[in-house]
């Protein structure tokens, strides 16, 4: 255990599903700034729960991006730490450790309901956006003669048991928020298939890795009133939060490779520099009114939180020009 819980520490936590773009370059860049302009310990965490989706060579290659672009790192799966494994893979004991926790608490119970069935719920009404409709708690109630004989027919999910509560914190870019904690209703902690959720594992890991400070992409704002409840039933504190706004394509959704090269790789392919990455990372978030080629460790004194923005970014080719180097009058 860390002899200073309040000691600042941060991380960054890729998915190794896909080359990081931009996006993913702007939310490192920006976690990084936070920790470091305060002098604390920044983590790399790789989320590979997922494995049917994570592939080692994307793994390595998310490092060698970050690299290149100026980031490091105290602690993380290349380099070690007091708090390890880094890699999520690695760390499933932890997770089934918080299920028997949570379910001697009578949080849990088993649900046997498929794709099918949850989309069938055509009534139900929608839920976090993260999450697609709301569960309308079928298996909730069932008696354990019910659960015994669906269990011989399919192995279930658990869910956690959500009441109503309305949940209200602040988060460091988006301002003062409110949830209804039922609004998604139960949500599932572990798949049929032994998967464990990303909500759960994320909770775990930032209290085991004594993370004080989250900053992320806004599509996981929505997320929060989960872990906070999970924060909650297992014992433990939840970092702060922020939440940045994330890049859109003129169309108006979230930028991806329809809208041309954006990955790290195929930047650095057209002689891209990470110091122009980073200056104009820092010029599209507010952060410097002059676009300039930067290195990540000169933002440092530059970053301040109360100037990001918190709306969508909208990224159209005349944005993208100028960090290609051949602006569009």
């Amino acid at each position: 255990m860390s002899p200073n819980k309040r000691q600042v520490r941060g991380r960054f936590a890729p998915t190794p599903s896909g080359e990081l773009h931009i996006g993913n370059a702007w939310a490192a860049l920006l976690s990084w700034l936070q920790i470091r302009s305060r002098q604390g310990t920044f983590l790399l965490r790789m989320e590979d729960i997922d494995t049917q989706r994570s592939r080692p060579h994307l793994a390595r290659q998310i490092l060698d991006d970050l690299y290149w672009l100026g980031l490091d790192w105290d602690e993380g799966p290349d380099v070690g730490g007091p708090f390890g494994p880094y890699t999520q893979s690695e760390r499933i004991e932890y997770y089934d450790e918080s299920l028997k926790q949570l379910d001697g608490k009578g949080c849990l119970y088993p649900c046997y309901c498929s794709r099918a069935d949850l989309l069938a719920a055509v009534r139900a009404p929608h839920g976090l956006s993260s999450e697609g409709p709301a569960y309308p708690g079928t298996c909730r109630h069932l008696t354990q003669e019910e659960a015994a004989r669906k269990s011989l027919v399919k192995a279930p999910a658990l869910r956690f048991k959500v009441d109503h509560e309305m949940l209200i914190f602040r988060d460091g870019v988006a301002g003062q928020q409110e949830f209804d904690a039922a609004s998604g209703g139960d949500f599932i902690v572990r798949r049929a298939d032994g998967m464990i959720s990303y909500q759960l594992a994320v909770v775990v890991d930032d209290d085991r890795m004594h993370i004080t400070d989250v900053l992320r992409g806004s599509d996981l704002l929505d997320s929060v009133p989960r872990q906070l409840m999970l924060y909650k039933a297992l014992g433990m504190h939840a970092p702060a939060f922020a939440h940045v706004p994330l890049f859109m394509g003129p169309d108006g959704k979230r930028l991806a490779k329809r809208h041309g090269g954006t990955s790290l790789a195929a930047l650095r392919e057209m002689g891209v520099t990470a110091e122009q990455v980073v200056g104009w990372l820092m010029w599209i978030a507010g952060l410097t009114e002059k676009l300039e080629p930067l290195t990540a460790r000169e933002c440092i004194p530059l970053f301040h939180m109360e100037k990001l923005p918190s709306n969508p970014i909208i990224i159209t080719e005349r944005t993208l020009s100028h960090l290609h180097g051949t602006k569009i009058p």
